[in-house]
């Protein structure tokens, strides 16, 4: 799959079930395929210098593969894109070691991850910092370009080298001398030095460049750092010389002499020099003050004729830097601030609806192709139909994308609201695009669904699901395979699968003996998959993998499951009055009965395997004996695996949501909105340190009053149903962030 189509792959199985919930085999494969997206897309954004997924969307994947590789330490392999903060070097120039790595940034972005940053800045200087002193923070615009380390031997430039892989960079020496504002020789300077910065198009130059590139029937390029990367890694200097370069620095490397100690006058001192730094640079030691600065320039950056896309937050003092050091790629002192996502406005030329695996019904808008931050989209979320009629959104509108954090653009609004306008209004369809059949918009909820099943579109996708990893992990069955036994009425239900002829198979387009082979002898592979599994793959509504595990821990077959009742269901712990409502509506309705005996007469394992985990009686004297626990943010001195472990060996049940049935909530740092929603229900609260008293045979809280402080920070914290609760994560430490950038 490319890139892209893998990535926006990956980010739909994200927020499907939570990392925690994983086994070992679905983590190992969950890793590889990350593993490899994130290298594809680092390689297309650093080598290529081509953007091909949002910022935040690459931050996620990236985040993910990080928090896999801690929780399973045997997974991360020695060329993991985690262990790299940039692409490889291209063959086209000489390689250079960095003498140090040039690092990468976690991301602060909002106001409260910024704070909560300080506030981790602050712990870790405690026992440094003088009584009252407020360590000072300096702010630098941060440019989008492309980071460079320039090497000055007895003041004369000797070598200038790229990122590259964070390690080892391309040499383009002969490509930087033609930028004017590198200095080919200092007056003053130590015998040698290091010093880092950025390359990078202004907006103006951008703008005639692309005109050139027009006139002369060339492709524009993408944005201006695109155009740098570009400029840059031209083979011919000269053609890098026409194409007007400008450069800012932002540190130091490695410096056979003495600098000053401060981040600040380090900047002042490279201005002195002649080497150019970044512009309305300041210092504070106020957070309100360092805040207030950030977020001005999140609405001021369009002023400036060049690109910036954050501002860089480092502390001032090199000592305290010291102090602070570095995790993995990162450095703890000095953050990311990021923008907002853009948005564009385009034109909306059509509206699509595409059917689920459950029957539900999602609008999708068609748009004219528009660049939004360095991707060109063409398609984006409409949410739901009280989405598009509460804007007023109709079909050949110019409309506002905004390209953030989810998983496709989405669609804003309509640049005007100008209720004359003579274009039709939205009207949400009554009936299935696809089938034909009726919808209906059950009491409470806000998506179009089938009323009745038999939906060929919904029958794909269930078959899709059915084939995941995660299911009944049918090798040789992707989408494209599918849906083609759909479309040639090979299968028309979940059994017909297992009834395929391998002649038929033969028959059409594309397939040969091994095609077929491998796809029936994955078929009959799952026919012996925990029960689990299969209950994951049905596909019931609201039933996830860790619903699904509860489910099978307290039923030793699926018959035993279909026979019982939501109040049944419903006593179990983690199981709602909606999922046991669902579960119960499911098994009562005749298609889906007809399901299981046709799984059942292909010869399927419908009975809880000796391995599956099992309901066990709590024991009475153990700490956490019948008590459901809710881990939230990031523990110190544990994984969140380890710490779902030693809950469950002291008796208790650790939930992905918290509802009153929850009985005590862990909250580490950066506790999100699960820590907020067991304020709100008056759950208990420990932190870290809470818990461990607890598991040593302590008494668990029971009052509200228990609640530790936590930082103002969000955490990725997803449901049970594989819902996410919340979209920022903490200790953000992406690859494609720029240090200093």
């Amino acid at each position: 799959m490319e890139p892209v189509g893998a990535a926006l792959d990956l980010l739909a199985r994200l927020d499907d079930r939570p990392l925690s919930d994983l086994d070992d085999a679905a983590a190992r494969a969950l890793a590889g395929d990350l593993r490899e997206t994130v290298r594809a897309l680092g390689r297309a954004y650093y080598t290529d210098g081509e953007s091909l997924v949002g910022d935040s969307q690459y931050d996620r994947l990236f985040h993910a593969l990080r928090e896999l590789e801690t929780a399973w330490p045997e997974l991360k392999t020695h060329d993991s894109p985690t262990a790299r903060v940039g692409g490889a070097p291209l063959d086209s120039f000489a390689k250079v070691r960095h003498p140090e790595a040039l690092l990468s940034l976690g991301n602060a972005f909002d106001a409260a991850d910024l704070r909560a940053w300080v506030e981790r800045v602050h712990k870790g200087l405690d026992g440094v910092l003088a009584e009252g002193e407020r360590p000072a923070f300096v702010a630098e615009l941060k440019i989008d370009g492309l980071a460079l380390a320039l090497t000055y031997r007895e003041g004369v430039l000797h070598r200038a080298a790229t990122r590259g892989d964070g390690r080892t960079g391309e040499d383009v020496t002969a490509n930087v001398r033609t930028i004017r504002d590198v200095p080919l020789r200092l007056a003053e300077a130590p015998e040698q030095m290091e010093v880092r910065g950025e390359a990078y198009l202004s907006r103006s130059t951008f703008e005639r460049l692309n005109e050139r590139l027009v006139e002369a029937g060339d492709k524009p390029l993408a944005n201006p750092r695109n155009g740098a990367v570009g400029s840059l890694r031209q083979l011919d200097s000269s053609v890098t010389a026409g194409r007007g370069l400008s450069f800012v620095a932002y540190g130091l490397g490695p410096v056979a002499g003495t600098v000053p100690g401060r981040q600040s006058a380090v900047l002042d001192w490279l201005d002195g020099l002649g080497i150019p730094t970044g512009p309305q640079r300041e210092t504070f030691d106020d957070v309100d003050q360092l805040v207030a600065f950030c977020e001005r320039w999140a609405q001021e950056r369009d002023t400036l004729d060049l690109e910036i896309d954050g501002v860089v937050v480092k502390v001032d003092r090199l000592d305290y830097q010291g102090v602070l050091g570095q995790v993995s790629t990162a450095p703890r002192w000095a953050v990311a601030f990021k923008f907002p996502a853009r948005e564009a406005t385009t034109r909306l030329e059509g509206i699509e609806h595409n059917v689920g695996r459950t029957g539900v019904i999602k609008p999708l808008a068609h748009l004219a192709p528009v660049e939004v931050g360095g991707v060109t989209v063409s398609r984006a979320t409409l949410h739901n139909a009280d989405y598009i009629t509460s804007r007023d959104i109709r079909i050949g509108d110019e409309v506002v994308v905004k390209r953030a954090g989810d998983v496709i653009p989405a669609v804003v609004g309509p640049v005007s609201g100008d209720p004359d306008r003579d274009r039709p209004r939205y009207l949400p369809p009554s009936v299935c695009p696809v089938c034909g059949r009726p919808l209906v918009r059950p009491e409470g909820e806000v998506d179009l669904r089938h009323r009745d099943g038999g939906c060929p579109a919904q029958l794909k996708r269930a078959v899709e699901h059915w084939a995941a990893r995660g299911a009944l992990d049918v090798d040789g069955l992707g989408s494209k395979i599918a849906a083609l036994l759909v479309d040639q009425e090979l299968v028309a239900d979940l059994p017909d699968l297992y009834r395929l002829d391998r002649d038929a198979l033969l028959a059409l387009d594309g397939f040969k003996d091994r095609k077929v082979d491998n796809l029936l002898a994955g078929l009959a592979a799952s026919k012996t998959r925990p029960l689990a599994k299969l209950v994951f793959g049905l596909g019931i509504r609201h039933v996830g993998e860790t619903v699904a595990r509860d489910l099978v821990a307290h039923h030793a077959s699926l018959d035993a499951l279909a026979e019982a009742t939501a109040e049944g269901l419903e006593s179990i712990d983690g199981i709602g009055p909606i999922v046991a409502e669902s579960v119960a509506a499911w098994f009562g309705d005749p298609a889906n009965q007809a399901t299981v005996e046709g799984l059942r007469d292909a010869g399927l394992n419908l009975t809880r395997q000796p391995d599956e985990r099992v309901a066990a009686a709590p024991d009475a004297e153990a700490p956490l004996a019948g008590v459901t626990v809710v881990l939230t943010g990031t523990l110190a001195t544990m994984t969140r695996p380890e710490a779902k472990a030693r809950v469950e060996s002291a008796g208790g049940k650790v939930s992905g949501s918290v509802s009153k049935k929850t009985g005590l909530v862990v909250a580490g740092e950066a506790a999100g909105s699960k820590l907020a929603k067991a304020r709100e229900l008056g759950v208990p609260v420990v932190d870290e340190a809470g818990l461990a008293a607890v598991l040593a045979g302590g008494p668990v809280p029971g009052a509200v009053s228990d609640h530790p402080e936590a930082p103002d920070a969000s955490t990725d914290d997803v449901s049970d149903d594989g819902t996410s609760e919340a979209s920022a994560s903490p200790e953000r430490v992406p690859q494609g962030d720029l240090f200093g950038s």
